[in-house]
């Protein structure tokens, strides 16, 4: 019986929806094609998470009918229809989906530097319509040996400056909540002084819309700036101030502008459609087919997760803003959640202590690590009455003793991050892992065994004597329960004791887990589910 209702509101690729409808513990209920009233009056009253885009208002009509919501999820990257503070007073969590479209965002940034270093919009009309064969008028300049300036080192940024690179540019980083490491490494240079990006022949902006970074390049800028500099925004509209980026362009200062995005959209009527020196696009960044895809499949992921109480990706208004923190962080928030989560599914009993341990640069950040842990551990008991805001709380409150340690050096790994639960009654269970590069989060040891698994679906834990047969009793037992093996991994230790993890298709069912149990060979069976 589906325990969690979550309400697509809006249109998302076909993807996402099957994920939604595949989980067995989820009602999905698309309500995309109803008119914004009956969404509103019918179907969020209903709602654990909602799904929207841009064309609902989460605003107060909205907030005023869940009356059960837990999240709400921005399939997209921008948030600024959901009225945050009011999702915070009611205890809504706001996610969105900022990574789903990186790559259409780099290779829109890289397509608009082309056109504009070589005019091909003005070329192709000037042949195309015109029906003008005139070579002579079309002389651009090469992007080879051009000094890029970039600002905003993320994601997207520094994909950029990746690119930038292949087209042998002189490219220069400006990020000040960056490891400068993350821009050296690239043989990118990293500089403190805004003016060193003002220097640049192009300048490319990647940084969030907020009251930093909002009309950051404006008159006084575009005044430091070398004649016949050329910018890019396919970030968010305002980041350069529309008057002052209309006057440089019309006096020749600024040569060219590539612009994807605008203050106020639709932009049909904006003044910086009339120059003859800038190339547009209607904030296309997003509109590939794979990201519209990678976008639906996020969201949808990130709302089933949202409503089991396992994670919240991309948070905007928890008291840890991860969008503040450098990038390699926040995936070690999610994952320590998620192991938190999983290690009180495992003793089945009360918690006596929450140990979290980490090991290398991550270790810095311990006290939000363990923040996310205690989240994952008490959620398992006490599902929506544990937040962020109150966990530590409520630990104190029970008895439970958070226990936080910070190693400098991991031993094996760059980062490493470990629960250690202890139960009321004495059991002891500890789950270690890691995030590799492209964020790809994996359980490494469980109890003292060594394993290679991705914290994801339901899971059967069978520890038993190693002993030949074992793998293929249980392999049989399962597929008699009709359930498909979507990954087996096996950890052996030193006492002739072996632990597998197995990941089946389907809800385990108590039977299936007593049969198992009934196999000479088993020490333990348990079922976890992330």
């Amino acid at each position: 019986m589906p325990q969690y209702t979550i309400v697509v509101c809006d249109h998302i690729h076909e993807s996402g929806l099957k994920i939604l409808a595949s989980d067995p513990e989820v009602e999905m209920i698309n309500a995309a094609d109803e008119p914004k009233d009956v969404l509103l009056e019918k179907y969020i009253p209903l709602a654990d998470v909602a799904i929207t885009r841009s064309s609902t208002d989460v605003d107060a009509k909205f907030l005023a009918q869940a009356k059960k919501l837990k999240a709400i999820v921005r399939a997209g990257v921008g948030v600024d229809n959901v009225d945050i503070p009011g999702c915070s007073k009611l205890g809504i969590v706001v996610m969105n989906v900022p990574t789903a479209n990186t790559i259409a965002a780099v290779e829109m940034t890289m397509a608009h530097m082309l056109a504009c270093v070589r005019q091909f919009p003005y070329a192709h009309n000037n042949l195309k319509l015109d029906r003008v064969w005139r070579r002579q008028d079309w002389y651009g300049t090469e992007l080879k040996d051009k000094k890029l300036g970039i600002i905003g080192f993320g994601n997207i940024g520094s994909r950029v400056g990746k690119r930038a690179k292949a087209f042998e540019m002189d490219v220069v980083a400006y990020d000040p909540y960056i490891d400068p490491r993350k821009a050296t490494d690239l043989d990118i240079a990293y500089t403190e002084n805004f003016d060193d990006i003002l220097a640049c022949d192009i300048i490319t902006i990647h940084t969030p819309k907020t009251e930093e970074t909002v009309g950051m390049i404006g008159k006084e800028e575009i005044a430091k700036m070398k004649d016949g500099v050329i910018l890019i925004n396919c970030a968010r509209g305002g980041l350069y101030d529309e008057a002052a980026l209309y006057e440089g362009l019309k006096s020749g200062k600024i040569a060219m502008a590539g612009i994807d995005v605008f203050e106020k959209e639709p932009a049909t009527e904006n003044p910086l459609l009339d120059l003859n020196n800038i190339t547009v696009t209607p904030h296309l960044g997003a509109n590939t087919r794979e990201s519209q895809r990678n976008i639906a499949v996020q969201a949808s992921e990130n709302a089933i997760a949202a409503a089991k109480g396992i994670a919240y990706p991309n948070a905007l208004n928890l008291p840890i803003q991860e969008n503040e923190l450098p990038d390699f962080v926040a995936p070690f928030l999610e994952l320590v959640q998620k192991i938190g989560n999983m290690s009180a599914q495992v003793p089945k009993s009360g918690a006596k202590s929450i140990k979290v341990i980490a090991e290398g640069p991550i270790a810095e950040y311990i006290d939000s690590l363990a923040t996310f842990a205690t989240v994952g551990v008490m959620s398992e008991s006490l599902a929506d009455s544990i937040n962020y805001v109150n966990a530590e709380y409520v630990a104190k409150e029970r008895g439970i003793e958070i226990v936080k340690e910070a190693v400098a050096d991991a031993k094996g790994f760059k980062n490493l991050v470990t629960v250690k639960l202890t139960t009321q009654n004495g059991q002891v269970f500890r789950i270690s892992a890691t995030v590799f590069e492209e964020n790809l989060q994996r359980i490494v040891d469980i109890d003292g065994y060594t394993l290679d698994l991705e914290p994801k679906g339901r899971m059967i834990l069978f520890k038993n004597n190693d002993e030949p047969g074992v793998i293929g009793d249980v392999g049989r037992i399962i597929a008699e329960a009709g359930l498909n093996i979507a990954d087996f991994r096996l950890g052996r230790d030193k006492t002739g004791q072996a632990l597998a993890i197995v990941r089946v298709d389907g809800t385990v069912e108590k039977d299936l887990i007593d049969r198992l149990a009934a196999l000479p060979a088993c020490i333990s069976v348990k079922s976890v589910s992330l």
